[in-house]
């Protein structure tokens, strides 16, 4: 059992900045591929971006490329999404996934993963 924890989510202007943390207990963090997720209401969850557990492989969605960087520290457990030129349309609830996977794995879909975090709001005023 892997334990997430997400934090970092708030409210924005247009244009600013903000840090998701996503805190793992439970297992070995670093056998795990990771993932950030988002749902606006109204809208399917989508994968913003996903990360390998080595943390060499990384995917981001055309929406954010440029704007987002998700990164992971194996030595604190921890994974990031560094949002920055936040847009309107980037209000959502944020949530972070795991699972077990090999290496180079980065895991885009859903159903791919079996933990996920509580999710944090983040909403970016116009």
């Amino acid at each position: 059992q892997v334990q997430l924890v997400e934090s970092g989510g708030g409210l924005v202007q247009a244009g600013g900045s903000l840090r998701l943390s996503c805190a793992a207990s439970g297992r070995t963090f670093s056998n795990y591929a990771m993932g950030w997720f988002r749902q606006a209401p109204g809208k399917e969850r989508e994968c913003v971006a996903a990360i390998s557990w080595s943390g060499s492989g990384t995917y981001h969605v055309d929406s954010v490329k440029g704007r987002f960087t998700i990164s992971r520290d194996n030595a604190k457990n921890t994974m990031y999404l560094q949002m920055n030129s936040l847009k309107p349309e980037d209000t959502a609830v944020y949530y972070c996934a795991a699972e077990l996977a090999v290496r180079w794995a980065v895991l885009t879909r859903q159903s791919e993963y079996d933990y996920w975090g509580q999710g944090t709001q983040v909403t970016v005023s116009s």
